[in-house]
């Protein structure tokens, strides 16, 4: 039987959808493969159903803030990295603490990431994890000067392969004997 001559599924039109896709796909923009568009309800059964089927595969399926993709499992992504000539971006750690403290505390002001931090935020900090795509001024406190409030993006969650803020780890309370133990 040849590829061609196999019945078109609506399973196999999601998995063709999410193959092809650069960027995660929600479920509303899956329901529009469809004409006329089935419910959301036997979408998200369908993705199920083609998440078990890929199970045991090297790429999986998974749900992102921004939809669902598939991607290649963790113990193979090491290996694939070799390929890139792209060494990942290393960040500073004034960056990591800044977008730590807007992830947990959001929605916060630059001068609220200034008290936390108790250093004043380069105007390079913020436009870092601006052009990266993981923050966004997402209003404006109403208070004198009327500063910028930040907030994370679905981008940072999908990066992080994150549903929602909720499945950041918890805070762990810092002392200054934490400093000096290492992490194994």
């Amino acid at each position: 039987m040849s590829a061609d001559s196999r019945a078109i599924t609506p399973q196999g039109i999601l998995e063709a959808a999410l193959l092809s896709s650069p960027e995660p796909l929600s479920v509303a923009q899956l329901r529009r493969l469809f004409e006329p568009p089935i419910e959301a309800q036997v979408v998200q059964e369908l993705l199920t159903q083609l998440q078990q089927e890929w199970h045991s595969r090297v790429l999986e399926l998974v749900q992102v803030a921004g939809g669902w993709r598939f991607q290649t499992r963790l113990p193979y992504q090491e290996a694939l990295q070799r390929l890139s000539a792209e060494k990942p971006p290393r960040y500073s750690r004034a960056v990591l603490e800044t977008l730590a403290i807007i992830a947990y505390r959001q929605p916060v002001t630059r001068g609220d990431i200034e008290e936390i931090r108790g250093v004043a935020v380069a105007t390079p900090v913020l436009r870092t994890l601006e052009l990266r795509g993981w923050i966004e001024v997402v209003g404006q406190r109403d208070t004198p000067g009327r500063p910028a409030l930040y907030g994370t993006t679905t981008t940072l969650l999908d990066d992080l392969n994150l549903r929602s803020l909720r499945d950041l780890p918890p805070l762990v309370p810092f002392s200054h004997e934490s400093e000096h133990t290492e992490i194994t």
